[in-house]
């Protein structure tokens, strides 16, 4: 299935993709989309019937925003440097173990809502990355096996950086990382059977119309079955939880200088194999 969740931001009403691509309410079924949900197989299996039946109402045009399509997150894990082109091009070595940052969940948007070039920024910059959203209780994992059953599904996200105050001011790389509108999510969510290998799935950047990143999660230095059992060793997974699993070549900061970073009035779009596209404008904040 393919979840969203549409509406106002603050707003949105859970939402699913019929097989003609039409956005269907779901809030006579379920309350929104969300941990919760994800972790209720009934649920889920509720919808399905209804969507087969025909049975949920198409959603009114005038919905025509599409907001993150997970609500009350819970924590958002990213792993740095996790392709080999992405740490070649930056002149990193390769890492031993899952390079560890957090976003705050208040960071997420719409995946085509403004993003905002932070104030005193210079180096804004874009980063593609495959989301995996968590659907059960994950900890001490002890198999791939075991990892992959917990994922609910997948998602795009843009993990958006501002390369400055992420590499340059000292401290930890959060700082970069946790400017506001710099998460952008979506469209939608895919739940994990319409994805059968994560890491065969090819991922798309363009900047005003210039193809930036073009690269396959095949490249990921640790998988994503890896990534959830490495964490799962650290801090419990709960579903709702998201881990953005890192960013192929192509970024700003790996080019030539002059570096060309974010201004206001640039336009990025994005996609990821079976996942959706976004598109943003950047606004200075």
């Amino acid at each position: 299935m393919k979840l969203l969740r549409v509406g106002p931001a603050g707003a949105e009403r859970p939402a699913v993709l019929d097989e003609t691509g039409t956005p269907r309410d779901l809030s006579g079924l379920v309350n929104d989309v969300d941990g919760a949900l994800l972790a209720d197989g009934a649920a889920l299996a509720r919808i399905r019937e209804a969507v087969a039946a025909g049975e949920l109402p198409a959603l009114d045009a005038g919905d025509s925003r599409i907001g993150p399509p997970l609500g009350r997150i819970g924590k958002i894990v990213c792993i740095g440097l996790n392709y080999h082109d992405h740490a070649t091009e930056t002149g990193a070595a390769i890492p031993e173990e899952p390079i560890l940052f957090m976003k705050a969940p208040d960071t997420v948007v719409g995946p085509e809502d403004t993003v905002l070039v932070p104030r005193g920024s210079e180096k804004t910059d874009w980063e593609v990355e495959l989301a995996v959203v968590i659907g059960r209780t994950a900890r001490y994992l002890e198999s791939d096996e075991e990892a992959l059953a917990s994922v609910a599904g997948y998602a795009i996200a843009h993990d958006v950086s501002e390369r400055a105050f992420q590499i340059e001011r000292g401290g930890q790389w959060d700082k970069g990382k946790n400017c506001e509108t710099f998460n952008p999510l979506g469209p939608w969510l895919v739940t994990a059977d319409e994805i059968p290998d994560p890491q065969a799935l090819a991922l798309r950047l363009w900047v005003n119309g210039e193809l930036k990143q073009d690269g396959t999660t095949a490249d990921q230095i640790f998988p994503v079955a890896q990534v959830v059992r490495y964490l799962s060793q650290f801090m419990t997974l709960y579903p709702g939880d998201v881990i953005n699993t890192g960013t192929p070549a192509g970024v700003a900061l790996g080019q030539p200088d002059p570096k060309p970073f974010l201004r206001a009035g640039d336009v990025v779009e994005l996609e990821i194999d079976g996942l959706g596209r976004q598109r943003q404008e950047f606004k200075d904040a």
